[in-house]
C-alpha cells in the first residue's frame, strides 16, 4: 500500500514538478515577507514593550527624535513610517514603505535615559540567570553606562533602521531562499542531463539529488550570510554618511553595544561565554555560518567613514 502510494506520488511530482517548485518558492517568499507585509499583526506583537498590562508609550522626546531622523534621511512620506516602544536595548524595524501597512520602527525605552537621568533604564527590571540586576553594583553601573546613548547615537541607531527599510532590504533578504531553491532544482536537472542520469539507475539519481541538495544548502547558507552582511553594512554606511554627528553617534553606538555584550558575557556565566565573544561580538549560530555581521567590523566601518568626513 505504502509502495503504491509512493509510486503515485512520484509520478505526480514528475508531471507537476515546475508547479510544485513555483508554489514552494512563493511559499518561502511569502513566509519570509509575512512580518514585513503585516508588521502590525506580527512584528509589533513580538517586539512591543508592555508596562503594567498596557503597551508602553514613547515619550514626546523620542517621537521628536524619530521625526528628526525621518527628515534627515529624506523620507518623502513620513506617514509610511511609525514608531513604537520596543522591548530590548536597541532599535528594530520591519515593513516595506510602499505597501499599505508601511513600516514600523521599534525604539527601546532605554533611549529615554540621559547621563543625568537614567530613569529609562533603572525603572525596568532586568533579570539574568534568574537574578535581578542591582543597578548600584559595579556591574549594574557599567551596564547603565553601556545602555545610555547620546542624542547623536540615538539618531544613528534609528537612522540605520530607516535606511535599511528605505533600501528595500527586507525584499532583498527574502528572495535569497526561493532563489537558491529554484537554482538547486535547475542545477540538479542540468547535472543529471550532463551525466546522463535522467534515465539512469535509481541509486545514482538519488545520489545525484543528494549531492545537489547539499550544494544548494551550502549555497543558501553562504548567500544568506553574504546578503545579511551587505545589507547591514550598507545601512550603517548610509546612516553614518548623513553627517559627522551621525558618524560619531554610530561609533558610540557600536562601542556601547560591544561594552554591553562584554558585561552580559560576564553576568551570564557559561551561557554568556557561548553567546558572546570576548570582544563583544555574537558567536555564530553554526560552525559554517557567520549569521551576524560582527559589531567590531561595523565599528571599523564607521571609524573609516568618520575619518573621510573629517578629512
Amino acid at each position: 500500500m505504502a509502495v503504491r502510494f509512493l509510486r503515485k506520488a512520484s509520478v505526480w511530482l514528475k508531471k507537476h514538478k515546475i508547479t510544485v517548485l513555483a508554489v514552494s518558492c512563493m511559499g518561502l517568499l511569502g513566509t519570509n515577507l509575512s512580518y514585513h507585509v503585516f508588521p502590525e499583526q506580527t512584528f509589533k506583537l513580538l517586539h512591543e514593550c508592555w508596562s503594567e498590562g498596557q503597551p508602553a508609550e514613547l515619550s514626546e522626546k523620542l517621537c521628536g527624535v524619530f521625526q528628526d531622523v525621518l527628515q534627515d534621511t529624506g523620507v518623502k512620506s513620513s506617514d509610511s513610517y511609525r514608531a513604537f516602544a520596543a522591548s530590548g536595548f536597541h532599535p528594530v524595524s520591519a515593513g516595506i514603505p510602499w505597501l499599505p501597512a508601511g513600516c514600523l520602527v521599534g525604539i527601546p525605552l532605554n533611549f529615554d535615559s540621559t547621563v543625568e537621568d537614567k530613569k529609562g533604564i533603572v525603572n525596568h527590571v532586568v533579570v539574568i540567570n534568574g537574578k535581578k540586576i542591582d543597578w548600584e553594583s559595579s556591574e549594574g553601573v557599567a551596564l547603565k553606562e553601556a545602555l545610555t546613548f547620546s542624542h547623536e547615537a540615538q539618531k544613528f541607531a534609528i537612522a540605520r533602521e530607516v535606511v535599511y527599510l528605505q533600501n528595500g532590504s527586507p525584499l532583498a533578504s527574502a528572495v535569497v531562499a526561493p532563489t537558491c531553491l529554484a537554482g538547486t532544482f535547475f542545477c540538479g536537472r542540468a547535472l543529471k542531463l550532463l551525466l546522463g542520469l535522467s534515465t539512469g539507475p535509481l541509486i545514482l539519481r538519488s545520489l545525484c539529488n543528494l549531492v545537489t541538495a547539499l550544494g544548494g544548502l551550502l549555497c543558501f547558507s553562504v548567500s544568506s550570510d553574504a546578503v545579511t552582511y551587505h545589507l547591514d553594512c550598507r545601512a550603517d554606511r548610509k546612516a553614518a554618511r548623513l553627517s559627522q554627528d551621525y558618524a560619531r553617534g554610530g561609533l558610540e553606538f557600536y562601542d556601547k553595544i560591544l561594552s554591553r555584550n562584554r558585561i552580559f558575557r560576564g553576568l551570564m556565566g557559561k551561557q554568556g561565554m557561548k553567546m558572546y565573544t570576548p570582544s563583544g561580538n555574537l558567536f555564530p549560530r553554526h560552525w559554517f555560518r557567520i549569521k551576524y555581521t560582527p559589531y567590531t567590523y561595523r565599528r571599523t566601518l564607521i571609524v573609516n567613514i568618520l575619518g573621510e568626513l573629517q578629512a
